[in-house]
Parts: C-alpha cells; structure tokens; sequence
C-alpha cells in the first residue's frame, strides 16, 4: 500500500481560550488551522487539517526546527503532527453542481427508455474530453 507519511511541527494554545481547548496551529503550513477540546483530538483534528492542506501539494513547504518552533511559542505545546497524504487524499470531497443542459427530445426520449442515467453519462463524457 502506498504512503505518503510527512511531519511538522504544531502549536497547541489554549491561552485564548477556555483551559483545555487548543488551537492548532502550523507554523510551516499558515493555511492548515483546527482545533480540539484535549491534547488527542487537538492533534487529531490537526492531522486532518494538515491533510486537507498538503495532500495535492507538489511542492511541501520546508519543514521547520521543532526548537525554534518551541522557542517561539513559550507557553504553548509544541509537538509533532503526521499526517499520511494518500489517505488524506481519499477522505477528500468535492462539491457536487447541479447543471441543466438542453439535448434534443427525441435523443432525449430514447436515452430515458433506455434506462441511460444522464448525470453518470455527462460525467463520463466530460471526463474522456478533459483527458485530452
């Protein structure tokens, strides 16, 4: 099975919010933001916001010095979070858009008694074209 396993450093502050309820954030990954009641599903919640950032990301950012990372965040937890990008990828979803199109009746009477489901039809057409 492939992976693809990547690390950054994150800070988890509760100190603007009520004890206990971390922001996470990534110094190295500005867009990737969650949060999480509890240290496990702070980083739980980070993972999956790292994720969802990097997984089609050509080039990943350079990853920082979890020293400096702490020395720049005092009073903060500074930890390492993972993600594996492949699987955040599959959890990935996309919006579905409803487009109305027009086709002549007689087409689109022998496609309807042929049981053709046209959003399935137009998706597959439309994916062949974009291939080229």
């Amino acid at each position: 099975m492939k992976r693809k396993l990547v690390v950054y450093p994150a800070v988890l502050d509760d100190r603007d919010n009520e004890k206990g309820f971390y922001t996470v954030t990534f110094p190295d990954v500005p867009a990737a933001i969650s949060q999480g009641r509890g240290i496990a599903e702070a980083i739980m919640n980070g993972s999956s916001a790292l994720g969802l950032v990097l997984y089609d990301e050509k080039d990943l950012p350079r990853r920082s010095d979890i020293d400096a990372v702490r020395n720049d965040n005092k009073g903060t937890i500074v930890t390492y979070i993972a993600v594996d990008l492949v699987e955040a990828k599959k959890n990935v979803t996309f919006p579905v858009v409803k487009k109305n199109t027009t086709l002549p009746g007689d087409l689109a009477k022998r496609a309807e008694e042929a049981g053709i489901n046209f959003s399935q039809t137009l998706r597959e057409a439309l994916e062949e074209k974009l291939r080229d």
